[in-house]
This record gives C-alpha cells, sequence and structure tokens, in this order.
C-alpha cells in the first residue's frame, strides 16, 4: 500500500519561495511515477509536475515552467517541489501523488485520473 505525505505548505507573499516535500513509501520510482497536481477553489486539479524514472522525463505545467523545479533524494524516499517567484494564482492545496499500483501515469500528461494514490495534501497561500 502506497503512503505519501506531504509537508511545506505555507502563506507567503507574491514573488517569495517555498519548497514542498513528499515523502513516500510502499512504491519504488523506478516502476512508478509520481506528481504535484494543485486544486485550487472553485477549479478543477491541475498537474504541477511529474517524475517519471522508466520513462526518463521530468515535466511541468507551461503555467509553472521556469519557476518550479521538481527533484527527489532517493535515500529519504521523498520528492520536492522548488516554487519560485510564486503568485496569486497559485495558491491551492498541492498533492503528492502516484500512479501506483496500475501504473497508467508514466506519460505524465497530467491527468488526475492516472493516479491512484494521492497524499493528503498542504496547503500553499500566495497573497499580500
Amino acid at each position: 500500500q502506497a503512503q505519501l505525505v506531504e509537508s511545506g505548505g505555507d502563506s507567503v507573499q507574491p514573488g517569495e519561495s517555498l519548497t514542498l516535500s513528499c515523502r513516500y513509501s510502499g512504491f519504488t520510482l523506478q516502476y512508478y511515477a509520481i506528481a504535484w497536481f494543485r486544486q485550487a477553489p472553485g477549479k478543477e486539479r491541475e498537474g504541477v509536475s511529474c517524475i517519471s524514472l522508466h520513462r526518463g522525463w521530468t515535466k511541468y505545467a507551461d503555467s509553472v515552467k521556469g519557476r518550479f523545479t521538481m527533484s527527489r533524494d532517493d535515500a529519504k524516499n521523498t520528492v520536492y517541489l522548488q516554487m519560485n517567484s510564486l503568485k496569486p494564482e497559485d495558491t491551492a492545496v498541492y498533492y503528492c501523488v502516484s500512479d501506483f499500483p496500475l501504473g497508467y501515469g508514466s506519460s505524465c500528461e497530467g491527468k488526475s485520473y492516472e493516479y491512484d494514490s494521492w497524499g493528503q495534501g498542504t496547503q500553499v497561500t500566495v497573497s499580500s
């Protein structure tokens, strides 16, 4: 059974930076993708970034390209989302997800239904 636990959400001002962490267990990134999604009030879930090691890529939504960076620490079973130049429109609950156990999310196309394992989410608020 997969477990994903996010942390690091906070309230920040526009232009500031924030790093989210996701500690995962129960699966290995060698075979399964891991991704960040977000959901703002009244909006649909949006794929933010995704790592698929066996497909060999890391992908980002156009809305965050150049500002967000996703990385991993295999020794700690943890992935990170470094968010720079934050904007009010980045305000959302951020979820760490994996396509474990079915493995349908390796294309990293930001389709939430392809990911079966979800964390509880962490709130990011960007406001002056």
